[in-house]
């Protein structure tokens, strides 16, 4: 039985895909790349397969939303990622706030999907993890629920960010079509995302942060094939610092 997203003719990540990472600033991709996720306020490639990166359960820096939905604290001040303390906690612990937080993101989903890109990945699904119990697990599988089936009414596939430790079941029920997860070599969490969509997988690790060699990376076992190593702040190329390499680019041509 065909998946809801191929009943909507929505493409999934090309055959062998190569992908490139680029939220800290869009470059020409180099050749042989064939999926770059990039920012949704970026434009995509023409002719690759683009992923429109949105964080759906947090502000984006400077961004100004409405003070009832964000997560506040005892002071009704919003509460900060202490990770990214320029992004506030969407409030999605009621149904009212999810539906008219979502309604402001499906602007932005919209012009994804016009300015061409093919798919979507949500960031943040695990930040009710981070809010001393102000959000709970299932408010954020009800939410990303909704995203999904907002971005496949926009003919866009939908990306699971991160967030290993979701179920079988509540993928099943949220409805992703692929994954996108960062440094599950280095935390040891590759089967996790392998195991359920298969091929349908970009991982990225980052260069200084990788466990173990560079050049033993690509041979790790349940090392998704699609695996994009990259500077940890996702420079452009001619900035100190840069680095782009990807797995099957190094199965081809083996170097430290």
């Amino acid at each position: 039985m065909p998946s809801f997203a191929q009943a909507l003719e929505i493409a999934g990540l090309p055959k062998n895909a190569i992908a490139d990472y680029q939220l800290g600033g869009a470059y020409p991709p180099v050749p042989g790349v064939t999926v770059v996720a990039r920012d949704s306020t970026a434009e995509p490639v023409p002719g690759l397969y683009n992923i429109c990166y949105v964080n759906g359960f947090q502000t984006q820096p400077g961004a100004a939303w409405p003070p009832q939905l964000l997560v506040r604290d005892q002071k009704g001040r919003p509460r900060v990622d202490p990770d990214w303390p320029d992004e506030h906690f969407l409030d999605i612990s009621s149904e009212k706030n999810r539906n008219d937080i979502l309604q402001r993101l499906t602007g932005t989903l919209s012009r994804c999907a016009q300015a061409g890109f093919n798919a979507v990945e949500f960031d943040n699904l695990d930040s009710f993890t981070r809010t001393q119990g102000a959000l709970k697990r299932e408010d954020a599988i009800a939410f990303a629920t909704l995203l999904v089936k907002a971005a496949h009414a926009q003919k866009l596939a939908a990306g699971q960010k991160n967030a290993p430790g979701l179920t079988n079941s509540e993928r099943k029920q949220i409805g992703f079509d692929f994954a996108v997860s960062e440094e599950c070599h280095r935390y040891a969490e590759c089967a996790s995302y392998s195991n359920f969509y298969g091929d349908q997988v970009i991982n990225i690790e980052y260069v200084g942060h990788i466990r173990g060699k560079l050049s033993e990376l690509c041979a790790a076992r349940d090392l998704p094939a699609n695996t994009v190593i990259r500077d940890r702040n996702l420079i452009s190329p001619g900035n100190k610092g840069y680095y782009f390499d990807n797995c099957r680019f190094r199965e081809a041509n083996p170097r430290e």
